[in-house]
């Protein structure tokens, strides 16, 4: 997996928060999701999207997010459309009163679509379907924060 969660000690996570508090367990989450087996990789993906994106989305949304996409980039990562899945449900979910977070957020999902594009060819076919979910979901997007659609988005 070499290059997979890359970067992740460099942020500051006991500054930020998730829906249930401060952010520092989050690391720990990605990593058992990228090397625990089976059973460890689900249960730490529940924890992150209970935490990242099924209340609102948070300023650790908006840092896990290109984490997220490592995750369901790397063909060992046994939960792989589950990570692809909280990307749509983090696409999905707000924060009016942190339209600047939401917006973050946000946008880190769109910018990963040719990533998403990649998914979408991939062998395993549940992989491939939740790329497709995930693809629609980034071509229907429109919210306050963000906008109505704008054709000139960069993917």
């Amino acid at each position: 997996m070499g290059t997979i969660l890359k970067g992740m000690g460099q942020v500051r996570w006991h500054g930020l928060s998730h829906a249930y508090g401060s952010a520092e367990e989050v690391p720990g989450q990605l990593s058992r999701v990228a090397w625990g087996d089976a059973r460890t990789d689900a249960l730490a993906l529940g924890d992150l999207g209970l935490w990242l994106g099924e209340l609102a989305v948070f300023d650790a949304t908006t840092a896990a997010v290109p984490f997220l996409w490592d995750l369901a980039a790397a063909d060992a990562v046994t939960v792989r459309p589950g990570v692809i899945e909280l990307l749509v449900s983090i696409l999905e979910h707000t924060n009016p009163p942190h339209l600047e977070v939401q917006y973050a957020a946000h946008r880190a999902v769109l910018d990963g679509k040719n990533t998403a594009e990649a998914l979408r060819r991939n062998g395993d076919p549940l992989v491939r379907t939740a790329a497709v979910g995930l693809l629609a979901a980034i071509d229907r997007h429109a919210c306050d924060a963000c906008g109505p659609r704008d054709s000139g988005r960069t993917a």
